[in-house]
């Protein structure tokens, strides 16, 4: 049993060698992208409007606790939340950024119109050269600004429908100005300083300099969409784990906005702070005095019952072990009030379910139970001693309460008259004009090259996988198709291919076994008629068809130049145009297409009125296509055809036929019956597998064997097949 072993590649692996080729083979257009790429950047990094990031950084301090007892419970909690972040939503939010838009009008934009591509380029240097100054306009061209215009409008009301529109302000003289919507009508005239109201539009424009006819875009955004836009560019990160230093950077081509926004944020919210501070201490100043009268009335209660007790019972001193109780008690009684307060406090602050209000709960529990301990200990001893200690107790507890409750009152009171929260700016605003933030050159050119490689690289791999033309003529061979000979490209030939694609005028001839004898695709022709010498000793006569599977494979050029190395061997060669449709061989042999074989064939000429000599081919006659006829196909299977090549064929060593493609028309199929010979181009990176093994089953379903192919206009390749047996092989001169 015989194992056939397959040594196909899989699609699925990468053959690196392959890629590498497919580079090599295309370095000089990979270098040409990557330049354009460059030079693009180089012009971009110049042209390009600069952006200006401000900065500025502000400390976020810990949180004094409002009430006797809070840090500690916190700390105990575990409750360790970053303040920063919670400061980093404050600062960029609607009540914070809603009042920078309204003070620096930010819902209004208004810019100068430019010069495409240069203006804003050239508008910039004359600002940095002359400062404070107007441009003149530039050719003529006053609708552009050329440097130095300046608009700043203080108002601007406009209906719904004109929300996020462009408006064009236009530049009067003295300070007049025109407002027109987008179709180009006129909303508002106006004059600097002076509020005006028309077609539901109302303006100010505070300060105009412009050259008369000068436009501006004026566009009126909403509010919201303003907020919502400027809390997106506005970066607000803490500067460490736990650091409590918040960053804030902004972007904008504008440096005096960018900064002017900075400011505006941070002294915002640094005064928000203040006041939010100052409102917590006045709510728990008002709770806490609101205790002191009732904590005042406890104690003075307190102490009148203790006196009384002591008058009663002719002062009665306390023992060392109710001294010892006492003070647990009052301990926990201390500990109690305290907690009730925090819990009264926790109350208006936070829900029921709130981590911190459940341990409040929960440490008054704990402290209720050991007190519960302690009472039963203090029953056990003498009435007279618990009445004492019970009395005492409550004296010493509100006594201390009360105490705190002052110190409180005193603090809060101090807070409250405070100007100074927890938040302060550590970095005013600050932007840094000799180095924009965009666009940097030392990212940008050398990544426009980069980026411009593999654009190239990306666009060579996809034409390459896109393209399913035949490079290797193996794949031919596999088809049943021996490759008698593979044609390499020259540039001679690319050009001649070039100018063939244009009417052609006069007699000029563009034959290239004639023009470049020593070209490689010429040797290569010589190559082929070596081996048609001896496959044609099989044949049945000497008609050789040249046909192709579709257009464009080369099929004329293939017989015309064949014909000419044939007729340099000595053979007597008739090269025919049978392309009746779209012939192109007399383009190449020279002569206009009138009077050929489709007169030939309908009866209209003779024989010896059709052929033509070709100039520099002695042996080499020529009948061009004639003119085109309605009906080719029903012209070729006319018994005349037929006739014409049983009386040719005896004058000639070789008859050459040029047909059209096989795929396209059915005309190859029908003079295919009369040739003893047929070979089908193929062109090298065009023709796909499927359609060559198509236009052989065509013309073998019509009894028309293909002898072989001819793998015409073959490209070199780094990596690949290429005409490796061709050489330039030249006699030296100076020999």
């Amino acid at each position: 049993m015989t194992t056939k072993q397959s040594f196909a590649t899989r699609d699925e692996d990468i053959d690196l060698r392959a890629l590498l080729g497919t580079v090599l083979d295309h370095k000089w257009l990979i270098a040409s992208i990557t330049i354009v790429f460059f030079l693009i950047s180089v012009l971009y990094a110049i042209l390009a409007t600069p952006i200006y990031q401000a900065s500025a950084s502000v400390q976020v301090e810990q949180k004094a606790p409002t009430l006797p007892g809070m840090s500690d419970l916190t700390e105990t909690l575990g409750i360790t939340t970053s303040l920063a972040t919670t400061e980093t939503q404050l600062l960029t939010s609607r009540k914070v950024l809603g009042q920078v838009v309204e003070n620096l009008k930010l819902d209004i934009e208004s810019y100068p119109k430019h010069f495409p591509l240069i203006g804003s380029f050239l508008a910039r240097q004359f600002v940095d050269e002359h400062p404070g100054q107007l441009a003149s306009p530039v050719f003529g061209i006053d609708r552009y600004d050329w440097g130095g215009s300046q608009l700043e409008v203080f108002q601007l009301e406009v209906p719904a429908d004109l929300l996020d529109e462009k408006l064009a302000l236009i530049a009067g003289d003295h300070g007049n100005y025109t407002l027109q919507d987008p179709d180009g009508n006129v909303l508002v005239n106006g004059h600097v300083g002076q509020a005006i109201s028309a077609n539901g539009v109302t303006m100010q424009v505070r300060a105009l300099q412009a050259n008369p006819g000068a436009r501006f875009r004026v566009i009126r955004h909403s509010h919201m969409d303003t907020i919502a836009l400027l809390q997106k560019k506005i970066s607000a990160d803490e500067q460490g784990k736990d650091s409590g230093i918040i960053q804030l950077t902004y972007n904008n081509i504008d440096a005096m906005l960018a900064t002017n926004i900075l400011d505006q944020v941070t002294q915002l919210y640094v005064r928000q702070n203040v006041d939010r501070s100052a409102a917590e201490a006045a709510n728990s100043l008002q709770f806490v005095r609101e205790q002191l009268p009732k904590v005042k009335q406890q104690l003075e209660h307190a102490t009148n019952a203790l006196n009384a007790f002591q008058l009663k019972e002719h002062s009665v001193d306390i023992s060392m072990q109710t001294q010892s109780l006492l003070d647990q008690n009052v301990s926990i009684d201390t500990n109690l009030d305290q907690l009730r307060m925090q819990m009264a406090e926790a109350q208006r602050r936070y829900t029921p379910e709130h981590p911190e209000y459940r341990s409040v709960q929960q440490q008054i529990s704990q402290l209720e139970g050991e007190k519960g301990a302690l009472e039963r200990k203090i029953g056990l001893l003498p009435n007279t001693q618990q009445e004492l200690l019970r009395l005492t107790r409550d004296v010493t507890v509100t006594s201390q309460t009360y105490t705190n409750l002052l110190n409180q009152a005193q603090q809060l009171d101090i807070a409250r008259a405070g100007t100074v929260g927890n938040v302060r700016v550590i970095d005013q605003s600050a932007v840094n004009l000799a180095k924009p933030w965009w666009p940097r050159p030392i990212w940008v050119i050398p990544g426009g090259a980069v980026l411009g490689l593999f654009a190239a690289l990306g666009f060579i791999f996809l034409r390459q996988l896109l393209s399913r033309g035949v490079e290797d003529p193996a794949a031919v061979e596999r088809l049943g198709l021996p490759v008698y000979v593979s044609i390499p490209l020259s540039e001679l030939q690319r050009k001649a291919a070039m100018r063939l694609g244009h009417r052609s005028t006069g007699n000029h001839q563009r034959l290239l076994a004639l023009d470049a004898p020593m070209d490689l695709a010429t040797e290569a022709l010589r190559s082929l008629r070596t081996s048609l010498h001896f496959a044609r000793l099989e044949t049945k006569n000497n008609v050789l068809m040249i046909s192709s599977a579709s257009p464009g494979a080369g099929k004329s050029f293939v017989a015309s130049n064949l014909a000419v190395v044939m007729a340099q061997a000595g053979q007597r060669v008739l090269l025919i145009d049978a392309d009746m449709r779209k012939g192109l061989l007399h383009r190449m042999i020279g002569g206009r297409p009138d009077n050929g074989l489709s007169e030939l064939i309908a009866g209209q000429a003779q024989i010896s009125d059709v052929i033509r000599p070709v100039n520099g081919a002695s042996n080499l006659l020529f009948i061009p296509r004639g003119k085109i006829p309605p009906n080719p196909s029903e012209l070729l299977m006319h018994a005349n055809f037929n006739t014409l090549l049983e009386t040719l064929r005896p004058r000639y060593d070789l008859i050459i036929i040029d047909t059209p493609p096989v795929l396209a028309v059915t005309d190859a199929a029908v003079i295919g019956h009369h040739a003893g010979t047929s070979l089908l181009v193929v062109r090298f990176g065009i023709n796909q597998v499927g359609e060559i093994a198509l236009a052989k089953q065509r013309l073998e379903q019509n009894s028309v064997p293909i002898k072989g192919a001819i793998f015409n206009l073959v490209e070199k390749r780094a990596a690949g097949y290429y005409a490796y047996a061709y050489y330039a092989y030249t006699p030296n001169s100076k020999a």
